[in-house]
């Protein structure tokens, strides 16, 4: 194999906006393709997954590396995989292209352009012996299901007239949680029925559906967020009568960053804490109490 190049833009003018006319120039030029199944720092290894194309394959390749002209205007962070290498009659590379995340081709011009179909070229370098992308595109499917079954369960778990706004919310759109607040005032003035209901639903994340790499979707903590615009004597009130998911909510809101320089839960509300969460918590709940009011001493 020619040597690694850095440059990802041989072959094609780098001060140029990507367009499919400008990669079909330089593949109807190629003799060779080669595709790696690595990032391009580790295109040049012996054993990594690769295959070569030629002739009439070239063309079918050029065809589903149809981009959206023009480009993103962005370049995506990662390395991409897998890399592109074409070659001309000598064996010498003249353009060196990644793709990104199935869904992007990085190297045709001064951003990084979407395909037009990502999964239609993904299935054909499996049929071709590729089969990492597919793989790939595979886990990242099972990850976002698991990820969207837990956001509805998020949303499900909202308090009574919440839902709509939790649905906002959690799709991120503009200004949403600021309007969950404000619908959660009205709906609930009073503030120990809010408190309580906002507790409740804090109690969502201890024992939510796992995702991949576990962590906790900014918009499920904002329920902890409105609990900290109430006053602290309030919150320990309302708890003076838990039910099990206020007390999974507390002991989730008590252990946070931003209640610390805050009092700890009075007794006898610790000690009822810290025997629900000893019998009932999940592993890092327990960790977390030690850190916080449950700490020694």
């Amino acid at each position: 194999m020619t040597g690694h190049r850095d440059d990802f833009t041989l072959g094609i003018r780098d001060d140029e906006a990507p367009t499919t006319a400008a990669l079909r120039r330089v593949l109807g030029e190629a003799a060779e393709v080669v595709i790696v199944g690595t990032s391009p720092h580790e295109a040049h290894e012996p054993d990594a997954d690769r295959i070569t194309l030629a002739g009439a394959e070239i063309g079918e390749l050029a065809d589903l590396l149809a981009i959206v002209d023009g480009g993103t205007g962005d370049l995506c962070r990662c390395l991409g995989s897998p890399t592109i290498l074409v070659r001309d009659a000598a064996g010498q590379d003249t353009a060196q292209w990644t793709l990104h995340h199935q869904t992007s081709l990085r190297g045709i011009g001064d951003c990084d352009a979407d395909l037009r179909d990502g999964p239609a070229l993904t299935d054909w370098l499996a049929e071709h012996g590729l089969t990492g992308p597919r793989e790939i595109q595979q886990l990242l499917a099972e990850y976002a299901a698991q990820e969207e079954h837990r956001r509805v369960a998020w949303v499900q778990a909202a308090p009574p007239g919440l839902t709509e706004a939790a649905e906002a919310t959690s799709q991120r759109e503009d200004d949403a949680e600021e309007r969950l607040a404000e619908l959660t005032a009205v709906r609930f003035p009073d503030a120990a029925e809010r408190i309580a209901v906002l507790l409740a639903w804090a109690g969502f994340i201890p024992h939510a559906p796992p995702v991949p790499g576990g962590g906790t979707a900014w918009y499920e903590l904002a329920p902890q967020r409105m609990l900290l615009q109430e006053s602290v004597e309030s919150i320990f009130e309302v708890l003076a009568a838990p039910t099990p998911e206020q007390l999974d909510g507390a002991a989730d809101l008590f252990t946070t960053l931003e209640w610390k320089g805050r009092p700890d839960p009075p007794e006898p509300l610790r000690s009822v804490l810290i025997a629900h969460v000893t019998a009932t918590g999940t592993g890092p709940m327990k960790t977390r109490l030690g850190w916080g009011y449950g700490r020694a001493g």
